[in-house]
Protein backbone atom coordinates (compact mmCIF):
# COMPACT_ATOMS: atom_id res chain seq x y z
CA UNK A 1 0.00 0.00 0.00
CA UNK A 2 1.40 3.61 -1.30
CA UNK A 3 1.19 6.18 1.90
CA UNK A 4 1.88 9.72 1.14
CA UNK A 5 2.58 12.38 3.78
CA UNK A 6 -0.63 14.62 4.22
CA UNK A 7 1.05 17.47 2.52
CA UNK A 8 1.38 15.12 -0.84
CA UNK A 9 -2.10 14.43 -0.62
CA UNK A 10 -4.87 16.20 -3.63
CA UNK A 11 -8.29 17.61 -1.66
CA UNK A 12 -9.90 14.79 -4.13
CA UNK A 13 -7.90 11.76 -2.84
CA UNK A 14 -9.41 12.69 0.77
CA UNK A 15 -12.26 10.72 2.26
CA UNK A 16 -14.91 12.96 3.11
CA UNK A 17 -15.25 13.11 6.70
CA UNK A 18 -18.71 11.67 7.51
CA UNK A 19 -17.87 9.36 5.53
CA UNK A 20 -14.76 8.23 6.98
CA UNK A 21 -16.50 8.58 10.48
CA UNK A 22 -19.20 5.90 9.22
CA UNK A 23 -16.50 3.35 8.10
CA UNK A 24 -14.82 3.78 11.23
CA UNK A 25 -17.80 3.63 13.65
CA UNK A 26 -18.37 0.19 11.78
CA UNK A 27 -15.51 -1.24 11.96
CA UNK A 28 -15.70 -0.65 15.67
CA UNK A 29 -19.34 -1.81 15.87
CA UNK A 30 -18.01 -4.39 14.34
CA UNK A 31 -15.61 -5.54 17.03
CA UNK A 32 -12.33 -5.03 14.99
CA UNK A 33 -12.66 -8.58 14.30
CA UNK A 34 -9.87 -8.92 11.60
CA UNK A 35 -7.12 -8.70 14.41
CA UNK A 36 -5.51 -12.21 13.41
CA UNK A 37 -3.25 -13.96 16.09
CA UNK A 38 -4.10 -10.99 18.91
CA UNK A 39 -7.66 -11.79 18.80
CA UNK A 40 -6.85 -15.82 19.95
CA UNK A 41 -5.24 -14.69 23.28
CA UNK A 42 -7.20 -12.08 24.08
CA UNK A 43 -8.83 -12.50 27.70
CA UNK A 44 -12.30 -15.28 27.60
CA UNK A 45 -14.05 -12.17 29.29
CA UNK A 46 -13.51 -8.56 29.05
CA UNK A 47 -11.57 -7.22 32.35
CA UNK A 48 -13.55 -4.99 34.26
CA UNK A 49 -12.37 -1.30 34.33
CA UNK A 50 -10.43 -0.18 37.50
CA UNK A 51 -9.38 3.05 38.37
CA UNK A 52 -10.67 6.53 39.37
CA UNK A 53 -12.82 8.25 36.90
CA UNK A 54 -11.18 11.82 36.16
CA UNK A 55 -13.12 14.44 33.81
CA UNK A 56 -15.79 11.99 32.73
CA UNK A 57 -18.92 12.95 32.29
CA UNK A 58 -22.64 11.28 33.27
CA UNK A 59 -22.26 9.18 29.99
CA UNK A 60 -18.78 8.46 29.58
CA UNK A 61 -18.68 4.57 30.18
CA UNK A 62 -15.26 3.04 29.51
CA UNK A 63 -14.55 1.81 26.21
CA UNK A 64 -14.64 -2.02 25.92
CA UNK A 65 -11.14 -3.53 26.45
CA UNK A 66 -11.75 -5.25 22.93
CA UNK A 67 -11.97 -1.61 21.34
CA UNK A 68 -9.20 -0.20 23.12
CA UNK A 69 -6.98 -3.23 22.35
CA UNK A 70 -7.68 -3.53 18.66
CA UNK A 71 -8.36 -0.27 17.60
CA UNK A 72 -5.55 1.75 17.76
CA UNK A 73 -3.39 4.19 15.97
CA UNK A 74 0.63 3.37 15.78
CA UNK A 75 1.68 3.90 13.30
CA UNK A 76 5.19 2.40 13.32
CA UNK A 77 3.04 -1.04 13.37
CA UNK A 78 1.41 0.55 10.77
CA UNK A 79 -1.62 2.64 9.33
CA UNK A 80 -4.64 0.66 9.78
CA UNK A 81 -6.57 0.89 12.97
CA UNK A 82 -6.34 -3.13 13.36
CA UNK A 83 -2.25 -3.36 12.45
CA UNK A 84 -1.21 -2.46 15.45
CA UNK A 85 -2.97 -5.39 17.15
CA UNK A 86 -2.08 -7.48 14.15
CA UNK A 87 1.62 -6.66 13.48
CA UNK A 88 3.34 -5.71 17.47
CA UNK A 89 2.49 -9.57 18.75
CA UNK A 90 5.84 -10.31 18.94
CA UNK A 91 7.41 -6.39 19.61
CA UNK A 92 10.04 -7.19 22.13
CA UNK A 93 9.20 -4.97 25.56
CA UNK A 94 11.93 -6.37 28.08
CA UNK A 95 14.57 -5.42 28.69
CA UNK A 96 14.08 -2.05 28.43
CA UNK A 97 16.14 0.99 28.86
CA UNK A 98 14.58 5.11 29.35
CA UNK A 99 18.02 7.70 28.43
CA UNK A 100 18.03 10.80 30.12
CA UNK A 101 19.45 13.65 29.02
CA UNK A 102 19.71 17.48 27.90
CA UNK A 103 19.49 19.84 30.78
CA UNK A 104 18.77 17.15 33.84
CA UNK A 105 21.01 16.73 37.01
CA UNK A 106 20.81 13.14 36.81
CA UNK A 107 21.01 12.04 33.14
CA UNK A 108 22.02 8.64 32.31
CA UNK A 109 20.32 5.24 31.17
CA UNK A 110 17.52 3.55 33.02
CA UNK A 111 16.09 0.49 32.92
CA UNK A 112 12.13 0.45 33.29
CA UNK A 113 11.98 -0.66 36.60
CA UNK A 114 13.55 2.14 38.06
CA UNK A 115 11.20 4.31 36.42
CA UNK A 116 7.87 2.76 37.81
CA UNK A 117 7.99 2.61 41.40
CA UNK A 118 5.08 0.60 42.97
CA UNK A 119 3.83 3.32 45.81
CA UNK A 120 3.35 6.01 42.81
CA UNK A 121 1.15 3.14 40.30
CA UNK A 122 -2.18 4.49 40.13
CA UNK A 123 -5.21 3.19 38.24
CA UNK A 124 -6.69 6.40 36.20
CA UNK A 125 -10.03 6.20 34.04
CA UNK A 126 -9.34 9.31 31.45
CA UNK A 127 -11.29 10.55 28.47
CA UNK A 128 -9.49 10.09 25.37
CA UNK A 129 -9.80 12.09 22.32
CA UNK A 130 -8.21 11.61 18.49
CA UNK A 131 -7.62 14.45 16.06
CA UNK A 132 -9.61 12.54 13.60
CA UNK A 133 -13.03 13.38 15.29
CA UNK A 134 -13.34 9.82 17.07
CA UNK A 135 -13.03 9.11 20.86
CA UNK A 136 -12.38 6.37 24.02
CA UNK A 137 -12.87 6.46 27.70
CA UNK A 138 -9.44 4.41 28.68
CA UNK A 139 -8.76 2.69 32.06
CA UNK A 140 -5.18 3.47 32.48
CA UNK A 141 -2.55 2.24 34.69
CA UNK A 142 0.21 4.49 35.40
CA UNK A 143 3.16 6.97 37.17
CA UNK A 144 2.60 10.27 37.00
CA UNK A 145 4.93 12.08 34.71
CA UNK A 146 6.01 15.03 37.34
CA UNK A 147 7.74 11.89 39.68
CA UNK A 148 9.88 10.87 36.68
CA UNK A 149 10.53 14.83 35.76
CA UNK A 150 11.81 15.49 39.88
CA UNK A 151 14.10 12.75 40.00
CA UNK A 152 15.54 13.65 36.73
CA UNK A 153 15.77 16.91 38.28
CA UNK A 154 15.91 19.41 35.36
CA UNK A 155 17.99 22.29 35.39
CA UNK A 156 16.51 26.07 35.81
CA UNK A 157 16.59 26.64 32.34
CA UNK A 158 14.64 23.83 31.00
CA UNK A 159 11.15 24.93 29.82
CA UNK A 160 10.50 21.10 27.92
CA UNK A 161 10.62 18.00 27.48
CA UNK A 162 11.31 15.68 24.72
CA UNK A 163 10.29 12.54 23.96
CA UNK A 164 11.54 10.25 21.14
CA UNK A 165 10.12 6.19 20.33
CA UNK A 166 12.03 3.18 19.71
CA UNK A 167 13.79 3.37 16.27
CA UNK A 168 13.68 -0.15 15.16
CA UNK A 169 12.50 -1.23 11.21
CA UNK A 170 12.92 -5.15 12.09
CA UNK A 171 10.44 -5.10 15.23
CA UNK A 172 8.45 -2.32 13.60
CA UNK A 173 7.39 -2.93 9.99
CA UNK A 174 5.56 0.65 9.68
CA UNK A 175 9.06 2.55 10.20
CA UNK A 176 10.05 1.51 6.79
CA UNK A 177 7.01 3.68 5.38
CA UNK A 178 7.71 7.15 4.70
CA UNK A 179 4.44 8.60 6.02
CA UNK A 180 6.44 9.96 9.12
CA UNK A 181 10.25 11.28 9.75
CA UNK A 182 11.11 8.37 12.10
CA UNK A 183 11.83 8.04 15.40
CA UNK A 184 8.52 9.66 16.43
CA UNK A 185 9.00 12.41 18.23
CA UNK A 186 6.78 14.27 20.56
CA UNK A 187 7.29 17.45 23.52
CA UNK A 188 5.54 19.25 26.38
CA UNK A 189 6.01 23.03 27.94
CA UNK A 190 7.79 21.51 31.46
CA UNK A 191 4.87 22.76 33.24
CA UNK A 192 2.05 20.94 31.34
CA UNK A 193 4.18 17.63 31.76
CA UNK A 194 4.60 17.84 35.49
CA UNK A 195 0.40 18.92 35.59
CA UNK A 196 -0.87 15.83 37.88
CA UNK A 197 -2.93 14.69 35.12
CA UNK A 198 -0.16 13.79 32.80
CA UNK A 199 0.75 9.89 32.79
CA UNK A 200 3.55 7.66 32.13
CA UNK A 201 0.98 4.77 31.42
CA UNK A 202 2.36 1.22 31.92
CA UNK A 203 -1.10 -0.83 31.79
CA UNK A 204 -5.07 -0.72 30.77
CA UNK A 205 -7.83 -2.53 32.68
CA UNK A 206 -5.41 -2.90 35.74
CA UNK A 207 -3.40 -5.13 33.39
CA UNK A 208 -0.10 -5.03 31.60
CA UNK A 209 0.53 -2.30 28.69
CA UNK A 210 -0.14 -4.27 25.68
CA UNK A 211 2.44 -4.31 22.82
CA UNK A 212 -0.16 -2.34 20.47
CA UNK A 213 -1.04 0.04 23.22
CA UNK A 214 2.58 1.64 23.68
CA UNK A 215 4.37 -1.04 25.81
CA UNK A 216 5.74 -0.60 27.78
CA UNK A 217 5.61 2.81 28.64
CA UNK A 218 3.57 5.45 26.85
CA UNK A 219 2.50 8.99 27.30
CA UNK A 220 -0.99 9.86 28.25
CA UNK A 221 -1.91 13.73 27.93
CA UNK A 222 -5.76 13.37 28.27
CA UNK A 223 -6.96 17.32 27.50
CA UNK A 224 -4.68 16.92 24.39
CA UNK A 225 -5.28 15.14 20.68
CA UNK A 226 -4.00 11.43 21.20
CA UNK A 227 -1.36 11.81 18.60
CA UNK A 228 0.68 13.57 21.56
CA UNK A 229 0.29 10.40 23.40
CA UNK A 230 3.83 9.05 22.50
CA UNK A 231 4.79 5.30 22.79
CA UNK A 232 7.16 2.96 23.46
CA UNK A 233 9.08 5.71 24.55
CA UNK A 234 13.38 5.38 24.63
CA UNK A 235 14.23 9.02 25.48
CA UNK A 236 13.44 11.81 27.32
CA UNK A 237 15.23 15.12 26.48
CA UNK A 238 15.29 18.37 29.03
CA UNK A 239 15.32 21.64 27.03
CA UNK A 240 15.44 24.98 26.66
CA UNK A 241 13.81 25.38 23.27
CA UNK A 242 10.31 24.02 21.72
CA UNK A 243 10.95 20.81 20.80
CA UNK A 244 10.05 19.66 17.12
CA UNK A 245 7.27 16.89 16.84
CA UNK A 246 6.19 14.42 14.46
CA UNK A 247 3.11 14.97 12.71
CA UNK A 248 3.98 18.81 13.75
CA UNK A 249 6.96 18.48 11.09
CA UNK A 250 5.01 16.66 8.85
CA UNK A 251 2.54 18.78 8.40
CA UNK A 252 2.45 21.52 10.75
CA UNK A 253 -0.78 23.01 8.71
CA UNK A 254 -2.79 20.17 10.65
CA UNK A 255 -0.64 19.25 13.83
CA UNK A 256 0.43 21.81 16.10
CA UNK A 257 2.85 21.82 18.54
CA UNK A 258 0.45 22.17 21.63
CA UNK A 259 -2.83 20.29 19.69
CA UNK A 260 -4.90 21.00 22.72
CA UNK A 261 -8.57 19.37 21.92
CA UNK A 262 -10.59 22.54 21.35
CA UNK A 263 -13.49 22.45 19.46
CA UNK A 264 -13.34 25.76 17.81
CA UNK A 265 -10.43 25.11 15.81
CA UNK A 266 -11.03 23.06 12.60
CA UNK A 267 -8.53 20.56 11.22
CA UNK A 268 -7.98 21.51 7.65
CA UNK A 269 -10.24 18.67 5.85
CA UNK A 270 -12.69 18.58 8.96
CA UNK A 271 -14.69 19.99 12.01
CA UNK A 272 -13.94 19.23 15.20
CA UNK A 273 -16.94 20.76 16.84
CA UNK A 274 -18.38 17.07 17.28
CA UNK A 275 -16.71 13.20 18.32
CA UNK A 276 -18.06 9.91 17.96
CA UNK A 277 -17.35 7.59 20.74
CA UNK A 278 -16.36 4.07 19.67
CA UNK A 279 -19.11 1.63 19.81
CA UNK A 280 -21.69 4.99 19.34
CA UNK A 281 -23.18 5.57 16.40
CA UNK A 282 -24.32 9.34 17.18
CA UNK A 283 -21.65 12.44 17.61
CA UNK A 284 -21.53 14.33 20.96
CA UNK A 285 -20.11 17.76 21.14
CA UNK A 286 -16.54 17.98 21.99
CA UNK A 287 -15.85 19.68 24.68
CA UNK A 288 -13.06 22.33 25.31
CA UNK A 289 -9.48 20.56 26.76
CA UNK A 290 -11.54 17.29 26.09
CA UNK A 291 -13.43 18.13 29.60
CA UNK A 292 -10.60 19.17 31.58
CA UNK A 293 -10.91 22.82 31.48
CA UNK A 294 -11.15 22.66 34.93
CA UNK A 295 -7.92 21.14 35.54
CA UNK A 296 -5.71 23.05 32.74
CA UNK A 297 -6.91 26.07 31.19
CA UNK A 298 -4.92 27.86 33.76
CA UNK A 299 -1.86 26.60 31.83
CA UNK A 300 -2.87 28.78 29.09
CA UNK A 301 -4.12 32.07 30.20
CA UNK A 302 -3.11 34.72 27.88
CA UNK A 303 -2.36 32.75 25.10
CA UNK A 304 -4.28 32.66 21.21
CA UNK A 305 -5.34 29.21 21.21
CA UNK A 306 -6.58 29.29 17.63
CA UNK A 307 -2.71 30.68 16.82
CA UNK A 308 -1.08 28.40 19.54
CA UNK A 309 -3.03 25.22 18.52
Amino acid sequence: MLIRRPNALKSSEITPEPLYLDRRAWLAAAGALAVGAFAKNAPAQDPQPVGKPYGLQPDDKPTPWTDVTTYNNFYEFGTDKSDPARYAKDFKTSPWTITVDGLAGKPGKYLLEDFIKPSTVEDRIYRHRCVEAWSMVVPWRGIPLADVIKRAEPMANAKYVAFTTLMDQKQMPGQQLGVLDWPYTEGLRLDEAQHPLALLAVGVYGRTLPNQNGAPMRLVVPWKYGFKGIKSIVKMTFTDKQPKTAWNISAPNEYGFYSNVNPAVDHPRWSQAKERRIGDFLRRPTLSFNGYSDQVASLYAGMDLKKNF
